[in-house]
């Protein structure tokens, strides 16, 4: 799929995050509805650097992390720390 307009996101934030109670369970939602709807694996830029999203990870201490890999390094980076996906780099971004 092709990129997202601005709505987009937005509606999938409030759909994933309408019936959540506190923070941890907004936290939840979300990292559910992007598991389900990325389209893995796509390229993106960390610190200059095109880096390969495989997966997101809920971690115990309640942070979304992407799994990026770069030839044979792997490495879980913190999911508002990735810059948007490219228009057709692999995926490319949401379902």
């Amino acid at each position: 799929m092709g990129t997202l307009d601005r709505a987009e996101p937005e509606a999938m934030v409030e759909e994933a995050t309408v019936d959540a109670y506190g923070k941890d369970e907004q936290r939840t939602g979300l990292f559910t509805v992007l598991e389900q709807c990325l389209d893995l694996p796509f390229t993106t830029t960390v610190l200059g650097v095109e880096v390969t999203v495989r997966g997101v990870a809920l971690t115990p201490d309640s942070r979304i992390v992407a799994s990026c890999s770069r030839g044979r390094v792997r490495q879980s980076i913190g999911i508002l720390d990735l810059a948007a996906a490219q228009p057709g780099a692999g995926g490319g971004g949401v379902d």
